[in-house]
């Protein structure tokens, strides 16, 4: 009876050992949970020193994902440690990001990374407020869209001309757009009529927005360049009274201090000579576009008389003495892609390119720019864009992984990526020309001639992105 009656307890026993280590157990797992909590690995049984090698060795189109892993993951994947330690790597990647207009002005940033093939949209910039005056009741107006309109420089120019009416119904619409340091930034533009100064950064390795320091002048339609990794500004329009006025004001963007610096304005010099007070009043000066260019910003230059412009060349800016001077003629006034308010070009490995557009459909000349011989001359005599003259920007040029590419529309109005295998220019035979002569259309066209011979272009992606228009692009190496 005693056996039996102690059984029970025997068997209990072992019970109450085991519930005792259970407890036991689960105290040291919500211990080390706790410390996992507070101080948790990127990878068990790693040091992060070397899970953050095998982070930045990832690439870039995974980190998406990368980030629902866990916390830490994200942490790791958003916090700049990763990203320089890719540049140490050489594991960064460039990616081209192109903005598009839809219907109702509404704008969307789509980035394309050439290695995998594919598109990832960035987030949309958001909705602010800005107050233009205090208002019974009322905080201003609305800034629903920071860029983007179907008015172009066109319109603005008819300001000049005693145009009120459409000054006043100026959406948002001439924004710049630039890259520096690895981020995207979006720049000034109207809202209304108004020229705005404000300045919005994306950054890819949070892929967030945020406003950065303002520029000290409000300013549309302005240009943008890089030169040692700080962001230039120079030109565009302002709204004083009685409509537009051009500036030949420039500031520079340092993104390591976050902070603007005025730069020597540009000094117009072609527009300070006219003959007559009245063409210096008919004729506006104005930037048409910029360039990075062996150690110094090139901006052409033209003067604007809607419907008529004239182009007279451009400014040089070198950064080492803070100066202006006037462009080599040969490169001004040969400067390709004539249209008003944008002249398109590219530095690729160290060379100068531009898009000549024909008036002809599914036509146009690659040019590049020989600064010996301070001329222009034809490296691939036809470019397949077509012809979308209701287009803000109907095609684009780009620098991505050292090659030239052209970003326009194909006949199924899809966006398609061209990559050139350009070929630079043949050096003109001794018998033909002596070393110093221009070279003439015969010279560009047994040039192009011979590019053409071979397969130039090759679409790398398309991407329907339905009726949308293009309005820029931007490479960033992250």
């Amino acid at each position: 009876m005693g056996s039996l009656l102690s059984l029970p307890s025997s068997r209990n026993m072992p019970t109450d050992h085991g519930e005792a280590f259970q407890v036991e157990a689960c105290k040291r797992m919500r211990m080390s949970s706790s410390h996992y909590d507070e101080n948790p690995r990127l990878i068990s049984c790693l040091p992060d020193e070397i899970s953050l090698q095998i982070l930045a060795r990832l690439p870039r189109i995974y980190y998406l994902n990368a980030k629902l892993v866990s916390r830490s993951w994200k942490a790791a994947i958003t916090n700049s440690e990763v990203f320089h330690l890719r540049k140490e790597l050489g594991t960064a990647e460039e990616w081209l990001y192109i903005l598009t207009k839809m219907e109702q002005d509404k704008l969307f940033w789509h980035a394309f990374d050439p290695r995998s093939g594919k598109w990832q949209r960035l987030p949309p910039m958001p909705n602010v407020v800005y107050e233009e005056e205090p208002k019974r009741g009322l905080s201003g107006f609305w800034m629903w869209n920071v860029i983007g309109s179907s008015i172009k420089i066109g319109d603005v120019i008819r300001g000049w001309l005693g145009r009120r009416d459409a000054l006043d119904r100026l959406p948002f619409c001439g924004c710049a757009i630039g890259a520096v340091d690895g981020c995207l930034y979006v720049l000034g533009g109207f809202s209304r009529a108004s020229a705005m100064k404000c300045v919005w950064q994306y950054d890819p390795c949070t892929n967030c927005w945020q406003e950065v320091n303002s520029m000290s002048t409000g300013r549309a339609f302005c240009k943008t360049g890089l030169l040692n990794n700080k962001l230039y500004v120079v030109g565009g329009v302002n709204k004083i009274r009685g409509g537009l006025t051009p500036l030949c004001s420039a500031e520079v963007y340092d993104p390591q201090t976050g902070l603007w610096t005025q730069v020597a304005n540009m000094p117009f010099s072609k527009a300070q000579v006219l003959p007559t007070a009245f063409l210096a009043e008919m004729l506006k000066p104005i930037a048409t576009g910029m360039t990075s260019y062996r150690g110094k910003l090139c901006v052409p230059q033209s003067l604007y008389s809607w419907p008529f412009f004239v182009d007279v060349g451009g400014e040089v800016y070198d950064p080492d003495t803070g100066t202006w001077m006037e462009m080599p003629a040969g490169m001004g006034e040969g400067w390709p892609a004539r249209q008003a308010g944008t002249k398109l070009s590219v530095v690729v490995d160290g060379e100068l390119y531009a898009l000549d557009p024909s008036s002809t459909l599914d036509s146009g000349k690659i040019k590049m720019y020989d600064h010996q011989e301070d001329a222009w001359k034809v490296v691939i005599g036809k470019v397949p864009v077509c012809d979308f003259t209701d287009s803000e920007s109907p095609y684009l040029l780009a620098s991505l992984l050292g090659k030239l590419h052209v970003i326009t529309k194909d006949d199924n109005n899809s966006t398609a990526i061209l990559q050139a295998n350009l070929q630079k220019p043949m050096q003109s035979s001794p018998s033909t020309s002596s070393p110093t002569s221009m070279p003439n259309d015969s010279d560009d066209c047994s040039i192009s001639s011979r590019a053409t011979e071979t397969d130039v272009w090759r679409a790398i992606a398309t991407k329907n992105f339905g009726a949308a228009e293009l309005i820029g692009c931007q490479v960033l190496d992250v």
